[in-house]
Order: C-alpha cells, then sequence, then structure tokens
C-alpha cells in the first residue's frame, strides 16, 4: 500500500513538475479531507469499517487559513457496530503561504458521538490538538501536504449518568503518526 500511494504521488508530481505554481493567497479556498478503510481478521474474528472526514477552508488574510470538518465514520467487530460523528473546526498559520513549500502551524476542536449497537451505548468526546504542517503545490490548484499533531487533549464522558470521564493528554514527537493528503485549491 506505501509503495501505491508513494508511486502515486510521484505520478501527481511528474505531471505537474512544469505548470507554474503560486501557493496561497487572501481569498483562496481548499477542501481536502480523510479516508481510511480497515479489515482484519484473526482466527474466526473480523473487523471492519471505515472513517471519511472531509474538510474545507477558507484564507481570511495572507497567512491565516480557518476552516471546518465533517466526519463519519463506523467500525464492525462480529455482532458489534460503532458509529462516530465528528465535528470540527481548525486554524491555520502559514509561514511562507505565496510559495510552492510551506510550513503551517495548526490548532482545532473536535466534538465526536458515538454510539454502539446492538447495545446502544453512547459516548461524546471533546478535543483539542495543535500541531505542525508542510503544503507542496504540484500546480496551482493541487498540493499535498504532511500533517503532525503533537499535542492533544481529550475527555470522553462514557456515556454519562454519573460514569467517570477520561481524560487523555498526548504529547509527542511519533513520526509514523504523520498523515498525508492532497488538497484542492479553488
Amino acid at each position: 500500500m506505501k509503495k501505491i500511494f508513494l508511486t502515486a504521488i510521484a505520478v501527481l508530481g511528474f505531471a505537474f513538475a512544469n505548470a507554474q505554481t503560486t501557493g496561497f493567497s487572501k481569498g483562496d479556498a481548499f477542501i481536502s479531507g480523510a479516508l481510511n478503510v480497515h479489515s482484519t481478521k484473526e482466527g474466526d474474528a473480523k473487523a471492519n469499517g471505515f472513517i471519511i472526514e472531509p474538510r474545507v477552508g477558507y484564507f481570511v488574510s495572507e497567512n491565516i487559513a480557518i476552516g471546518a470538518k465533517l466526519g463519519f465514520g463506523t467500525t464492525k467487530i462480529g455482532e458489534d457496530k460503532t458509529n462516530n460523528f465528528t465535528a470540527g473546526a481548525f486554524g491555520r498559520y502559514y509561514f511562507t503561504p505565496a510559495s510552492q513549500f510551506s510550513v503551517y502551524g495548526q490548532a482545532g476542536i473536535d466534538f465526536t458521538t458515538l454510539k454502539e449497537k446492538p447495545s446502544d451505548f453512547k459516548s461524546n468526546e471533546f478535543g483539542a490538538n495543535v500541531g505542525l504542517g508542510l503544503s507542496y503545490f504540484l500546480s496551482n490548484h493541487f498540493a499535498i501536504e504532511a500533517t503532525w499533531l503533537g499535542l492533544g487533549y481529550s475527555v470522553n464522558n462514557n456515556g454519562g449518568h454519573g460514569a467517570d470521564k477520561t481524560n487523555s493528554f498526548n504529547f509527542g514527537t511519533d513520526l509514523r503518526a504523520v498523515t498525508f493528503g492532497v488538497v484542492y485549491k479553488f
């Protein structure tokens, strides 16, 4: 899978190598997002699911972009199924937005609601995170980006009704947690 992904990036890079690139500027909008499909089998136990999370952003100034995301995911393990819905907002500061290559800092907040079936267990989670990213334009409209979220905090109510909340704090330099994506600027 990694070889296919890297080959696709290389092909896109060569296809757009001669195109003039301008980066981002005030008033530009972009879309990106995430798609993850997973399947695991161990013995007779099977687990599968997916997550889709489109994201849209808008440059309110030369260096600052704000945006929102919506996400839906589902995981099925045997007869148990978990659905989740996420809504979030983010802000980015691009250090050199008008160039082909730019580094940015990002901060975001997310709200996720999870529902399990057949038990009808429900929980809500609120999270906040900050991190760094890189954006590289392949053409006037397409860029690839890599994002690393290095600091995060979340709280899950574990269904409420007197249940203890789960508070999580993450900080690290785990470069295995870098995500890659494609951005379309319009």
